[in-house]
């Protein structure tokens, strides 16, 4: 069965909280090009390098969007342990020297030409068609052990444990939350999740023990002050891009975190630096869009016409918001330092790619929802 295109004005469907979506996305998305610009200054001689590169992939990444957008939600279904296979295979390989390349001892990207693609970006979008598929599917056996339990918590073992073999502990904890909280969500019960969330924490907890990369950063995060001129260096940087921000910050291309201060200012601390030249209230503004975009989703659902749809859009709201609450927590110092991208602002292809896709399906959903049953008149 192929999966078609909607209809032929899709934009006709599309709620009016749909386009107050798309405003924060474009919004998010303006400042980040704009801080992205900003921060990386002193990194080039052309300083406008990074922000090239990254108007080229958001052109991909509209692409991409606009195809999750347009393409028919449920004849996809019918491909989606395809599309979990496929991201499986490519977890897989990514692993195998020679195929994936080590960058700051973690093998979790692909080069293709001038691209380097990000593998476990791949598998966030795979585990969320095949668990959403599989989770609808059997919606009547999820009192059931083996099928509404072991099998779907078999699913979601296969991707995090593949993306912890990398090494990538942040991303391994947030497809486990996500997939989490869709099986409870589709109604499996809680006293096979109780359980299984413990033992994940627990096993998660030792692996963190035994990497001694990562048990540096949790102790690091436990005294950042004692550890600001080591381990916890970029931490303290960013806590003092926070104070020097004040209410209205210093003003764009004027902060001194941009001036190789600052490692991975352009990344996974672009917060940080939107802090200190733009200061609290544009700070507060972004997390205020995050959660605009969250709750929209969420009023949404209901309109959902059956529960694939409902965990495919709900996933997709989740690997956002979780993501940037993540990526917040860690630049603020509220939660260990972690490598995750803040999304639609931080540089980065292939998570500008995905965040597009996944709001392309969340766009797709509500354009759909909106839609009427029967499209024409109709004699009897």
């Amino acid at each position: 069965m192929s999966a078609p295109l909607a209809s032929r004005n899709p934009l006709k469907h599309i709620p009016p909280v749909g386009f107050f979506l798309c405003l924060i996305v474009f919004a998010l998305t303006f400042l980040g090009l704009v801080v992205l610009f900003s921060a990386s200054q002193s990194m080039h001689d052309d300083p406008t390098t990074l922000l090239r590169k990254q108007l080229i992939w958001l052109v991909f990444a509209s692409f991409a969007g606009g195809f999750a957008f347009l393409v028919n939600l449920e004849a996809l279904r019918d491909y989606a342990f395809i599309l979990g296979g496929l991201a499986v295979l490519l977890l897989v390989l990514v692993l195998v020297p020679g195929i994936g390349v080590r960058v700051n001892g973690a093998q979790r990207w692909m080069e293709f030409g001038f691209m380097r693609l990000q593998v476990s970006e791949i598998g966030k979008l795979g585990l969320l068609f095949m668990l959403a598929h599989y989770l609808a599917a059997h919606r009547r056996d999820l009192d059931h052990i083996l099928k509404g339990y072991l099998v779907p918590c078999g699913i979601l073992a296969i991707f995090c444990g593949l993306i912890i073999i990398e090494p990538d502990f942040g991303t391994a904890f947030l497809c486990g939350a996500v997939g989490g909280i869709m099986m409870f969500l589709a109604g499996a019960r809680l006293k096979f999740l109780i359980p299984t969330g413990v033992l994940a924490l627990v096993t998660f907890s030792v692996a963190v023990y035994h990497d001694p990369v990562r048990l540096q950063r949790i102790t690091s995060f436990l005294d950042v002050e004692g550890n600001r001129g080591d381990s916890a260096y970029q931490l303290w940087q960013g806590i003092l891009a926070f104070g020097a921000g004040g209410l209205h910050g210093v003003g764009l291309g004027a902060g001194r975190q941009q001036m190789s201060f600052l490692p991975e200012a352009h990344t996974d601390f672009i917060f940080a630096i939107v802090a200190e030249e733009l200061g609290f209230i544009f700070t507060a503004g972004v997390v205020l869009l995050y959660m605009t975009l969250f709750f929209i989703g969420v009023l949404q659902l209901r309109r959902a016409p059956n529960l694939y749809q409902y965990l495919l859009v709900m996933g997709a709201l989740l690997f956002i918001t979780f993501q940037a609450l993540i990526n917040i927590g860690v630049v603020t110092g509220s939660l260990p330092t972690k490598g995750m991208s803040l999304p639609f602002i931080s540089y980065g292809g292939s998570n500008l790619v995905l965040m597009f896709v996944l709001t392309g399906i969340i766009l797709n959903g509500f354009r759909s929802w909106e839609m009427p049953a029967l499209r024409g008149q109709r004699e009897i």
